[in-house]
Parts: C-alpha cells; sequence; structure tokens
C-alpha cells in the first residue's frame, strides 16, 4: 500500500507544488532558533550573559541539593535530640520577637511612645486637669453633705444590726414564754395522756394474746347441746 500511495503522490498533478513548498521552508539552524540579541548588545556580549546566566543557574541548583541534605541532617538531628516541631516552632516565635524587639521599627516606636508620654504628663493640660480631680476630691470628702451621708450610713448600719439582734431575742423570750403558758402545759399534759393510753392498749393486746384464756393448752369447749 505505501508503494500504491507512493505512485500515487509521484503521479499527482500537483507533485510540482509539493517540491516547491518543501524548497521554501526554511533550515532550522542555531543561528535561526536564538533569539535576535537586545538592542546596545553585540553577539559576543549576549554569548557572554547566556554563559554567565547557565553558571549561575547551575550553582542554585547545586545549593538547593546542599540545602536540602543540611535539611535532612538537621531533622536527624533534631529526632535524635528528642526535639518535636513544637519546640521549633516556639524558638521560631522567641527568635522573631527578639529580633522585633531589637529592631530599628520598634526601637523608633517605643522611643515615641515615651516621648509623647512624657509630653503629655508634663502638659498644661494634663497637670490642671489631674489638680483639678484631686482638688474636687478632697472639695467632695470634706463636704458636709458627705460627711452626713457617711453618717447616716454609718448608723443605718448599726440600727440594722440592733434590730436584726431585737427580733432574735424577742422571738426567743416568745418561744420561752409559749412553753412555759398554761394552755402549752395542758396541751403537753393532754398529749402525755394519749400517748400512754395508746401504749398501754397495745401492751394489753399483746399479753391477751400470749396467754389464752382456759386451763391447759386446749381451748375452751361449747357445752351448749347441738
Amino acid at each position: 500500500m505505501e508503494s500504491a500511495s507512493q505512485d500515487i503522490n509521484l503521479n499527482s498533478p500537483n507533485k510540482g507544488l509539493l517540491s516547491d513548498a518543501m524548497t521554501d521552508v526554511p533550515v532550522d539552524s542555531a543561528a535561526s532558533a536564538r533569539t535576535s540579541a537586545p538592542e546596545g548588545l553585540t553577539v559576543a556580549e549576549e554569548e557572554e550573559l547566556r554563559s554567565e546566566l547557565a553558571k549561575v543557574e547551575e550553582e542554585i541548583g547545586t545549593l538547593r541539593q546542599v540545602l536540602a541534605a543540611k535539611e535532612r541532617h538537621c531533622g536527624e538531628l533534631k529526632r535524635k535530640l528528642g526535639l518535636t516541631p513544637l519546640d521549633g516552632l516556639k524558638q521560631n516565635l522567641s527568635k522573631s520577637w527578639h529580633d522585633v524587639q531589637v529592631s530599628n521599627a520598634y526601637v523608633k516606636t517605643s522611643e515615641k511612645l515615651g516621648e509623647w508620654n512624657d509630653k503629655v504628663t508634663q502638659s498644661d493640660l494634663y497637670l490642671s486637669a489631674s489638680s483639678t480631680l484631686e482638688d474636687w476630691n478632697e472639695k467632695l470628702t470634706q463636704s458636709e453633705a458627705y460627711k452626713k451621708t457617711q453618717e447616716t450610713l454609718s448608723q443605718a448600719g448599726q440600727k440594722t444590726s440592733a434590730a436584726l439582734s431585737n427580733v432574735g431575742s424577742v422571738i426567743s423570750r416568745k418561744l420561752g414564754d409559749m412553753r412555759n403558758s398554761a394552755t402549752f402545759k395542758s396541751f403537753e399534759d393532754r398529749v402525755g395522756t394519749i400517748k400512754s393510753r395508746v401504749v398501754g392498749s397495745r401492751e394489753n393486746s399483746t399479753d391477751g394474746l400470749h396467754s389464752p384464756s382456759g386451763t391447759g393448752d386446749k381451748p375452751p369447749q361449747d357445752n351448749a347441746p347441738f
């Protein structure tokens, strides 16, 4: 079938057009594959830069391999020492916070805040406000209304304690008077009498059950005629 297709192609009327198209295709070479040099660079300079770029890329690959080997070795050492990833995170956070504290931005910010605090506390407005508040506090605590209110609250607390104590003593006294009254004593006597009657009736019923009437162990017979 390949020979037939070749014959068809050779006998095709487009045979000349195909050969012309093949001759028009440019040959792929290194010169054609190379991009045009940037403006201001000669071909020699471009070749030198490309060679340097290749060397740098090769060095980067080598450094990555070395770094990966170092990281594996570091992981093995941490595993042997019993260090967990949490310990490493704590160390990193501590180091980061230390770096922040010693950084120029943090130091400048702390100094600036200290300066602002000094300026605020030493300003006339702050000093006048503080003295005004102190004067108001002193005037309030030394005023007659404040003293009267404090005395009133103190007296109210004392009266409340005394009233509660009196209520307790009155209740105790009322209970004592109730127990000593004739009505309460007569009620206690009645309760005692009822209790003694109930206990006596129970004892009598128990004796009747344990000691049967009649002579001997035989129960009494009914002598009535049939």
